[in-house]
């Protein structure tokens, strides 16, 4: 299902379907201030493992990422200190990744690596959607190294190749083609991991 959703005023209606596809473990394509993503709700393992599956990812091998809201209650999903935390806050909401330790609330499948990626993007869809559920969202970008540019950045195309593997195609606009940038803040030395979009201040 396409569903049209605006970022300046995202219909309340739409919203409600999309959180109750999330509910029952579904999966969802949406955009983000980078590029067009999969997610579901981050603390439903069964709804994380199809995703897993579907991108070929081993949650043992790789950090999963999700999206939070806002930084209030990342204390729940990871250890943050300080440094972390101002360093995060000046950032975001934003276009990059902060991996940080893990901390117990989140289910078992993240613990394997210790580690958790942590965005807030700057895209009101995404993070209503959020707001609304709960939860976290899981999210990886639906970009493939052999994917055609088009078939990342125009949600029609998107739905027409994910459309019987995923539940819902949020179009949100055109999507950017240039991914987060990764920052590592698991030792005091923040490193950069992959530069993507966005200069970390």
């Amino acid at each position: 299902m396409l569903i049209k959703i605006y970022p300046e005023n995202p219909n309340q209606r739409e919203i409600d379907k999309v959180i109750s596809v999330l509910q029952d473990g579904g999966l969802v394509i949406y955009p983000t201030d980078t590029v067009y993503a999969i997610g579901c709700d981050a603390l439903n393992v069964r709804a994380v493992e199809k995703i897993c599956q579907m991108k070929n990812i081993n949650p043992q091998k790789s950090n999963l990422s999700i999206i939070c809201y806002d930084l209030s209650n990342l204390s729940e999903y990871a250890k943050v200190s300080n440094a972390v935390f101002k360093l995060m806050k000046k950032n975001l909401p934003g276009p990059f990744t902060f991996i940080l330790p893990t901390s117990s609330e989140l289910p078992k499948i993240y613990k394997n690596r210790k580690e958790v990626g942590i965005r807030i993007p700057d895209n009101n869809i995404i993070r209503t959607l959020v707001k609304e559920l709960g939860n976290p969202i899981l999210t990886t970008s639906v970009h493939d190294e052999d994917d055609m540019i088009e078939y990342t950045t125009d949600p029609e195309l998107i739905h027409e190749k994910y459309e019987n593997q995923v539940d819902i195609v949020i179009d949100g606009g055109y999507g950017g083609i240039e991914a987060s940038t990764i920052v590592d803040c698991t030792t005091n030395d923040f490193e950069i991991l992959r530069q993507g979009k966005g200069e970390l201040i």
